[in-house]
């Protein structure tokens, strides 16, 4: 049974990850949300990513804010959405005297995050990946594993909808409705019903990724976001079981992902100020091939089923060159401290696999401001699966 939700309105903007872990964790709390995204949910970010449930061991050397989030929110993800990750974990593979030299740093990096990470010598790794690169010195395993971003993010929807929640796909926020210095609703789009209107909001949360700038600037503020794409590659062929990742400082191409009978590899990194303007360079396809072959030979020659770019919403200022420099880590803003508006809070950065603190964070922002006195539950709700969505969908109509 859904809880009974409160008088208070919340409206959500970007139905990705992000706003879909929001609605429902305003959901569990009772307090009613409608989630708007402008297009199918999970068309941005969330459905381009590589879907790596991360373990935190890629950040435990320069990032370990991220690193310590990644390895607490991945463990409770497998509690609340069983059944919804490959339990294939990862290796990362040093292959030259430079990776052995980074070898240390990461596992004591990994150690002061709690993340627990195996050294394998040649002969093991090769057996655990007869794929890999031969010249292999050692791969570390760690608890990392593979996961249909789409299918998660829509067990999120799933439950959000079940407890009240309104979600409205292929509606466009055109504009932020503001009296004063207080924003009270939201202008949409609705492209469906090719109608246009007014949503009244007694907070809005701007939950768009790498969008979230743009929807600031509708209401005046500064959202201290980059958004930086990279290129990803989709390969015919299960060249892995395990996700591989070169021993090094993060880079370009350095990441391999078992997908079904595909393999992902990627990415590159830049900035940009468009997120809509992403293009896939010819250049950087052929350093995804160039890179990837490092890790496993027969990437060199495999057949290219698809290139795109995604862009990652990186907290951070002006002076990224290439988005590297950047954490992971994610922040929330209530807009009245620093810009002096009432009634919008901005959710960024983060990763998919911290989209639930991410909304925690969130919520406890907007039920503090809202007066609503009731605890997060998402730590131990379990998620419907992510067909209750659908099903839900065909008993509405």
């Amino acid at each position: 049974m859904a809880p009974q939700l409160s008088p208070g309105h919340v409206v959500v903007i970007g139905g990705g990850a992000t706003g879909a872990g929001v609605v429902h964790d305003l959901a569990l709390r009772g307090v009613r949300a409608t989630l708007l995204e402008r297009g199918a949910f999970t068309s941005g970010t969330s459905g381009r990513q590589h879907g790596v449930l991360h373990s935190g061991a890629r950040y435990a050397v320069s990032d370990q804010e991220s690193a310590v989030e990644c390895i607490r929110e991945s463990r409770i993800l497998r509690t609340i959405a069983p059944g919804s990750f490959e339990e294939n974990g990862g290796l990362f593979v040093a292959l030259n005297d430079d990776d052995m030299g980074y070898l240390e740093p990461f596992l004591q990096g990994c150690a002061a995050c709690g993340i627990p990470a195996t050294v394998h010598r040649r002969d093991a790794a090769l057996r655990l990946e007869p794929n890999l690169n031969p010249a292999v010195k050692v791969a570390v395993e760690v608890p990392d594993a593979t996961v249909d971003p789409m299918r998660m993010v829509f067990r999120f929807l799933a439950t959000a909808q079940r407890n009240g929640a309104d979600l409205r796909p292929f509606t466009e926020v055109t504009g932020l409705v503001r009296h004063g210095c207080t924003i009270t609703g939201v202008l949409a789009r609705d492209y469906l019903l090719e109608r246009d209107y007014e949503l009244g909001a007694d907070i809005v949360v701007n939950a768009a990724g790498p969008w979230a700038g743009q929807v600031g600037a509708l209401a005046g503020v500064s959202v201290p976001m980059r958004p930086s794409p990279g290129v990803l590659l989709a390969l015919n062929g299960r060249f892995c079981d395990k996700i591989l990742n070169h021993l090094h400082k993060s880079g370009d191409g350095d990441i391999i992902v078992p997908q079904r009978r595909e393999s992902l590899v990627g990415t590159t990194s830049w900035v940009v100020e468009d997120p809509d303007d992403l293009p896939v360079p010819e250049d950087h396809v052929a350093m995804m091939y160039r890179e990837g072959a490092k890790l496993v030979p027969a990437v060199a020659s495999a057949t290219r089923r698809a290139a795109w770019s995604a862009a990652r919403p990186l907290v951070g200022g002006g002076g990224a060159a290439t988005g590297r420099e950047l954490s992971r880590t994610f922040q929330c803003f209530d807009h009245k401290q620093p810009d002096g508006v009432e009634g919008l809070v901005t959710i960024t950065g983060g990763k998919a696999t911290t989209l639930r603190a991410m909304a925690q964070a969130a919520a406890d922002v907007v039920c503090g401001k809202l007066g609503i006195a009731v605890a997060c539950r998402t730590t131990e709700a379990v998620l419907l699966p992510h067909t209750a969505y659908y099903d839900q969908r065909g008993e509405q109509r």
